[in-house]
């Protein structure tokens, strides 16, 4: 068999490419990063009501799981338990990727007695009533768990939940290709949508969600001068920031992007002269967006949240960190890196710097393998 020896993994996640995610993006990477030297299947759930298939992406054969449909942002699926059951016992290692309460459920119910390797994104935050019953499955869940992976120490620190279990955490950062991002293509994305040509431009992309902190920064062009926004990105604030932005009369300096495909999405970074991720609460554990700008030198304004945001872009050294929903202190900040190009420069190539040295993907991922292999060190046990 041509796959004997290699070690047989599980990536498990609500949804996989094309769907379009941060986590979704990172799932995609660990696949694809351990396929060389790995037999990697990946489990997920229908991002719409229907039957089940399976397909291959990018040679990695994905399980699309039949669902109800998506309630409190988690899918739906007997059949995922029934799959997850069934793909667990031909696997070496089972990893998976939450929040995502139907996966503790499947583990717990499956009877697997292999390697669990869970990936903490992020605490479940406004839910409250899904927590309140959910907690005993997830606590359940961590304590079965033989490793918690989590992308700096503020995940751990700031967490109630996997504190509890700081002995088995492991930080695994996320990573990029910064190749990938280098090669694409140049394109004037923003420049030809400028009503002031000269104007210095900033950049956002992400959900439109609350607590992305979009409304904030959409606030803050009410004391920016000399700047335009481009905001890229749907969900369902999408009409009620668009209403925002009359009211604040900075309609004419703040565009709407919608949908970006990966290729302009890219040239965005590339074409921008400042970053900014305004998040407002913890949901936002990491911003991914952060090393996409960095890895084009684009200097980032974050917020102070107590999750991974603030560790990603370094406050003096590669950006600004603001606190979260201050709209004054928002707006200084984009004055301050707005009238000083020698300031973005040095900020950008510092971020540049930091993304090749910490949060290269081949390393991500050679580290992420060692976590998931320790099959030697089982059975000697």
């Amino acid at each position: 068999m041509e796959n004997k020896g290699k070690l047989r993994v599980l990536e498990v996640n609500k949804a996989y490419f094309p769907h379009i995610g941060g986590i979704e993006s990172l799932v995609k990477q660990y696949a694809e990063g351990l396929f060389e030297r790995a037999e990697v299947k990946v489990l997920v759930c229908r991002d719409d009501k229907g039957k089940s298939r399976s397909q291959f992406v990018n040679g990695i054969k994905v399980y699309r799981s039949a669902s109800f449909g998506t309630y409190f942002s988690c899918p739906l699926s007997v059949d995922f338990i029934r799959k997850f059951r069934w793909l667990s016992k031909q696997s070496d290692c089972v990893h998976i990727n939450v929040p995502f309460p139907l996966a503790d459920l499947a583990c717990l119910l499956s009877g697997y007695k292999g390697r669990v390797v869970v990936s903490w994104h992020s605490d479940i935050v406004k839910q409250k009533k899904l927590l309140f019953f959910y907690k005993p499955l997830m606590m359940r869940f961590l304590k079965r768990a033989d490793v918690i992976t989590v992308a700096t120490q503020n995940h751990i620190d700031s967490s109630p939940y996997i504190s509890k279990y700081r002995e088995k955490c492991r930080i695994l950062p996320y990573g990029i290709d910064a190749a990938d991002y280098l090669e694409s293509e140049a394109m004037p994305i923003l420049s030809e949508k400028l009503v002031d040509k000269t104007a210095i431009k900033v950049f956002f992309t992400g959900r439109l969600v609350y607590y992305k902190g979009v409304d904030v920064l959409i606030r803050a062009f009410e004391k920016v001068s000399g700047c335009e926004l481009f905001i890229a990105g749907t969900g369902i604030l999408e009409n009620e920031l668009k209403n925002t932005a009359q009211e604040c009369k900075v309609s004419e300096k703040v565009h709407f992007m919608g949908f970006m495909p990966e290729k302009e999405l890219k040239a965005a970074f590339r074409e921008c002269d400042i970053f900014v991720l305004p998040s407002v609460a913890s949901s936002e554990a990491f911003g991914i967006v952060q090393l996409e700008a960095m890895v084009y030198s684009k200097p980032v304004i974050n917020t102070s949240l107590p999750t991974g945001v603030p560790m990603v872009s370094i406050d003096g050294e590669t950006g600004i960190t603001v606190k979260p929903s201050d709209a004054d202190e928002l707006a200084n900040a984009i004055m301050c890196l707005a009238k000083s190009p020698q300031l973005r420069e040095k900020y950008g190539k510092a971020g540049y710097e930091r993304v090749i040295k910490e949060f290269n993907n081949t390393n991500v991922i050679e580290t992420l393998y060692g976590i998931l292999d320790e099959r030697k060190g089982e059975e000697k046990q």
